[in-house]
């Protein structure tokens, strides 16, 4: 023992008692924070009889990150874990306040999506009127005069702008029931679980890094509480030190995330006055709208949901139902001779190809990289405009509500780092602390 070098002194506690709470304050927000992000997966080891046991273990108990279904006991960062929870109460408490989806739709500009559409398709549609026509009814095709397969051409490009116009308008009208944000919302972020980590860590970057060094400038302070009570109460160190720790472990935590997020407004009685987020609030507007426009409202997964999505068959029928009869527009005069010639089976068979066919530039147009961000700018401003007019206590509710059911980990986190500094320091300096005065 380093005591029967050291004799016990009130400098040398003064030293080590508020440098090993100061130190394990540290460490504590600093794991901490690591623990809420990191790691992205599920990291662990097989426990023996886990698997069998899980499916009747509480649900509270089955979701903590701790466990994982397949019988291993590790850990998952709290954000990716909650991916489908976090990611629901993000659109809930944040999105949703924002406004609907019809509205996210506005601001992509429909007359600007149809003139996309339309720029796409008229380089690509003569090609697929010929080759349709070639493939499907080659004799009919070439036996017209070439005035007449011009004039079918010149019909179909000029009715694109005004069919494409009333495609994006049925989109606009028919928007709430094509497309499920909160589900697709919930898919993005639990495929992609390392972006819900970038929108709180870019959103929540100084207030992480001033979390982390909190720790160290209250645990310092707080040993020399410790040092004092040993000194006043002659309470024996081997239980003022540990249960200090759990104390100083669990206070840090809490309080350097009320910090963060409290009070909502200004307080006199409060030595920070407001919580640190919130002074913040044009900031984390700038950056809450840079990553919703630019990572997940973006034109491109809007339009993968609607084509690719659980009511994707509500979007295809939509298409058909009005690219269908536009077919018929555009073969104008000739569509009687047209239908004469091949007769109605044919005919409607032709329809259902050439609807097919240029349902599959929409994938494209929606893609387009250029045009997301063109219109990605439209939508950031747009949610920066919104959240500008959130109240502070909305803003809160939208920004910790997601982390808020877990903070009780970190606090547990924290006390026992600090029962384990306590019983640390007793190792190294022994019990016979606050014995003697200097």
């Amino acid at each position: 023992m380093l005591e029967s070098v050291f004799h016990p002194s009130i400098v040398l506690e003064l030293i080590t008692i508020p440098l090993f709470t100061g130190i394990i304050g540290y460490i504590t927000n600093w794991t901490g924070v690591l623990m809420l992000f990191r790691p992205i997966a599920f990291h662990g080891i097989r426990w023996p009889g886990l698997r069998a046991v899980y499916p009747y273990l509480p649900k509270r108990i089955q979701v903590l990150p701790l466990l994982s279904y397949d019988g291993r006991i590790g850990w998952q960062g709290i954000v990716p874990s909650r991916a489908d929870k976090m990611a629901s109460i993000a659109v809930d408490k944040g999105l949703a306040k924002l406004g609907s989806i019809a509205d996210f739709y506005r601001e992509i500009e429909p007359d600007a999506l149809a003139e996309h559409l339309t720029n796409i398709a008229e380089t690509q549609i003569h090609d697929i009127v010929e080759e349709i026509l070639r493939r499907e009814h080659p004799q009919f095709w070439y036996n017209l005069p070439t005035q007449v397969r011009d004039m079918v051409h010149d019909r179909v490009r000029q009715q694109l702008p005004e069919i494409l116009r009333e495609l994006t308008q049925e989109l606009g009208a028919n928007i709430d029931q094509l497309l499920d944000v909160k589900q697709m919302v919930i898919r993005y972020f639990q495929a992609r679980p390392q972006l819900l980590n970038q929108l709180f860590q870019v959103l929540g970057a100084k207030e992480l890094r001033f979390m982390i060094n909190f720790g160290f400038y209250f645990g310092a302070p707080m040993g020399a509480v410790l040092v004092l009570i040993l000194h006043t109460t002659g309470w024996s160190s081997l239980a003022v030190l540990p249960i200090g720790g759990i104390v100083i472990g669990w206070v840090v935590n809490w309080v350097g995330i009320n910090m963060i997020f409290a009070p909502a407004y200004p307080k006199w009685w409060c030595p920070w006055r407001q919580g640190l987020l919130i002074k913040r609030q044009s900031e984390i507007t700038a950056g809450y709208a840079e990553l919703v426009s630019s990572q997940v409202m973006t034109v491109a997964n809007i339009g993968d949901e609607l084509l690719n999505g659980p009511r994707s068959d509500r979007t295809m029928q939509m298409l058909e139902d009005t690219l269908r009869p536009a077919a018929d527009r555009a073969l104008g005069p000739a569509r009687s001779a047209v239908k004469f010639v091949l007769g109605s089976r044919e005919y409607d068979a032709l329809q259902t190809t050439l609807t097919a066919e240029a349902m599959n530039i929409a994938p494209i147009a929606f893609a387009d990289p250029e045009f997301n961000v063109r219109q990605g700018k439209q939508i950031n401003e747009y949610i920066a405009k919104q959240m500008s007019a959130l109240s502070p206590t909305d803003l809160v509710d939208m920004l910790r509500s997601a982390i808020k059911q877990d903070e009780w980990l970190l606090f547990l986190h924290g006390g026992v780092l600090g029962l384990f500094a306590g019983y640390a320091h007793i190792l190294i300096f022994g019990t016979g602390v606050a014995t003697t005065w200097w």
